[in-house]
């Protein structure tokens, strides 16, 4: 018989790599972690409205829409409030192919349809409701997570 071990036997865990071995497992599900709960918080960010809340001063506390833009929702969710939208001007959206379009700082983005708000405009005028994805003050993308259509006049 060889003293080779044959192909059917356990290596032993000796040399220098066998040191090595628990901590690159431990990086490894470290590193899958750390993914899977910025996955889960990117996911949860946007849902929390009371976070991002921007009625810091109140100025919105007493209007007598408060309660309907409360209870604003498009199929991406809830819209939140008055004070998390942002009124566009007329010549800041438009309907190009059947479909809205807004205008936020200075670049065109497409409105998805499940993120229009079915029914009437109590407000009257145009407004969205953005959420920024952001790197260093750069915008990299947005995404429109309600839309209210004004009447265009």
């Amino acid at each position: 018989m060889s003293d080779r071990p044959s192909t059917f036997e356990p290596i032993s865990a000796s040399g220098p790599m066998a040191s090595r071995r628990p901590t690159v497992l431990r990086r490894t599900l470290g590193a899958m972690a750390l993914l899977i709960l910025s996955a889960g918080l990117a996911m949860w960010c946007p849902l929390r409205c009371d976070a991002t809340a921007r009625d810091l001063d109140g100025r919105y506390a007493n209007s007598p829409l408060k309660a309907w833009f409360e209870s604003l929702r498009s199929a991406k969710g809830p819209c939140c409030s008055d004070a998390d939208g942002t009124a566009l001007s007329d010549i800041d959206w438009e309907m190009q192919d059947g479909r809205y379009r807004v205008r936020i700082e200075g670049l065109w983005w497409d409105v998805p349809e499940d993120a229009v708000v079915a029914g009437p405009n109590r407000a009257g005028r145009t407004m969205v409701w953005p959420v920024y994805y952001r790197q260093l003050d750069k915008v990299l993308r947005i995404e429109v997570r309600c839309f209210l259509p004004g009447s265009m006049t």
